[in-house]
């Protein structure tokens, strides 16, 4: 039976897909977007993150701890990875989880079962499943297991990606999949690659071959001031859904926020030295409009 490594699963999604969503976040990417606001996906491995501000120095943490790995100091409990193996006892015994475990092996049975208990609600909206991450196509073996006992039990099924894998898997994945949410993040390769670690050329030829199917895509933006915001990009953009098979014609503006400051700090790395910026309600007007004007639907969120 294949795994995949999920740090969260969320109820009642709204914004992942149509009516009420079951959303599963897959762990890892192959994507480093020096943006991204879940910087706790990126990593492929179980991590741990700690919040200071939860912490009352209950000392819990560091009298369970089997490798005596932890300390307090004075900025809050201090880890020493050269020893701590990831067990997760300090954060089961943190009587205000300070600490958090990231990344769990969850064997498809026990996913379904969470899947399964969200049903009525689907039934009732018009959701399902929303499979995003992370990247969920690195763990495509799990991922299309889940995704066909999904379809066995008629749950609507979404993934969210970034389209960077395969070919072969996108196109397979596609067969047991509803819709697709994949994320634009600028046209010009070299800048693409200067802020996401990756070329572009793979993403798009993907989409190029998904469009040819019969699943429906939306896609994402995430509007970063300065590096994809340009009339330049965004009519690059437009012409490049335009020029997809199928009715391509929606597309979701997400404004970029600087949510993930305060995870970085909680995973003990350092910040990100680009300061990225907003665009600001004129910014948003103006791209809204130039989508519009060639006949594709962009909205704010969503």
């Amino acid at each position: 039976m294949s795994t995949g490594l999920i740090f969260d699963i969320k109820k009642y999604a709204i914004n992942d897909g149509p009516g009420i969503r079951l959303t599963v976040f897959f762990k890892g990417c192959n994507l480093q977007c020096q943006w991204c606001h879940n910087p706790e996906s990126m990593s492929p491995k179980v991590q741990k993150m700690y919040n200071a501000k939860k912490c009352i120095g209950a000392l819990s943490c560091i009298e369970n701890c089997p490798n005596d790995a932890l300390k307090m100091t004075s900025e809050g409990i201090e880890t020493d990875y050269n020893v701590c193996n990831l067990c997760g006892t300090c954060a089961e015994v943190c009587p205000t989880k300070a600490f958090e475990m990231l990344g769990s092996n969850i064997p498809i049975s026990d996913l379904m079962q969470k899947i399964d208990n969200e049903a009525i609600f689907f039934d009732q909206s018009g959701g399902g499943v929303t499979f995003s991450g992370g990247e969920p196509l690195m763990h495509a073996d799990y991922l299309l297991e889940a995704l066909k006992a999904c379809g066995k039990r008629n749950y609507h099924r979404v993934v969210d990606t970034t389209a960077f894998a395969s070919a072969a898997t996108v196109l397979e994945v596609a067969e047991h999949t509803e819709l697709f949410l994949i994320d634009l993040k600028v046209m010009d390769s070299k800048k693409h690659k200067q802020f996401t670690g990756v070329s572009n050329a793979k993403i798009l030829s993907n989409i190029v071959a998904l469009a040819k199917t019969n699943c429906d895509i939306i896609f994402r933006i995430p509007l970063i001031k300065g590096v994809n915001t340009s009339e330049e990009n965004i009519r690059e953009t437009a012409n490049f859904i335009n020029s997809l098979a199928g009715n391509r014609k929606v597309v979701n503006l997400l404004p970029y926020h600087n949510i993930a400051e305060n995870k970085h700090i909680k995973l003990g790395a350092p910040t990100n030295n680009h300061v990225f910026e907003t665009p600001d309600l004129n910014e948003l007007t103006t791209i809204v409009a130039l989508f519009n004007s060639v006949g594709i639907t962009a909205t704010v969120g969503g």
